[in-house]
């Protein structure tokens, strides 16, 4: 009986353990030597995001807003550069989740990045300091995939230190 019921039930996981084969994740982090508050701005606000690189931003923070950006001066907001992101979910300030509605014309990876999404957590540790992790999810096994998800990985490692460098450099010190 014991056998019959341990089959069912790895019968039943099995739907599970391939999805999540499916998705292949990624996890970036680091410590930002800033309050959790003053973190969750650079993710949260239009002003905020200028500090990831996006001079160009439009942020509606809701569930279901949508946060327009755009790499580089040349252009507008709206253009087929421009970069569209749905917010799927948040909790201020420790959580804001996304998914890419729509790429820059540009963007060299056409299909792989419709089945991806990001989960962003920020964790107080106290004594104004904040771990940021960022979770890359959906990820295929196609090559696409697999060279989309190298690009994501270092440019989101490139924007969390960006942000530490942004508050070491505010605190008049150097990372």
């Amino acid at each position: 009986m014991m056998r019959i019921l341990l089959g069912l039930a790895c019968a039943a996981m099995a739907p599970l353990i391939a999805v999540a084969q499916a998705d292949v994740s990624f996890v970036n982090d680091g410590i930002v030597d800033a309050p959790i508050a003053e973190v969750w701005k650079v993710f949260s606000t239009a002003e905020g995001y200028k500090v990831l690189g996006l001079p160009r931003v439009e942020f509606d923070l809701r569930v279901g807003g949508t946060i327009r950006s755009r790499y580089g001066t040349d252009g507008t907001l709206g253009d087929e550069e421009t970069i569209e992101t749905l917010i799927l979910a948040y909790e201020p300030p420790r959580m804001i989740a996304t998914r890419i509605q729509k790429t820059p014309k540009t963007f060299p990876f056409k299909e792989a990045w419709k089945k991806t999404w990001t989960v962003l957590t920020l964790t107080d540790l106290g004594n104004g300091r904040t771990h940021v992790r960022a979770a890359s999810l959906g990820f295929g096994p196609d090559q696409e995939a697999v060279a989309m998800r190298r690009f994501f990985e270092r440019g989101n490692q490139q924007q969390i230190d960006g942000v530490q460098k942004f508050f070491a450099e505010r605190k008049g010190g150097t990372k």
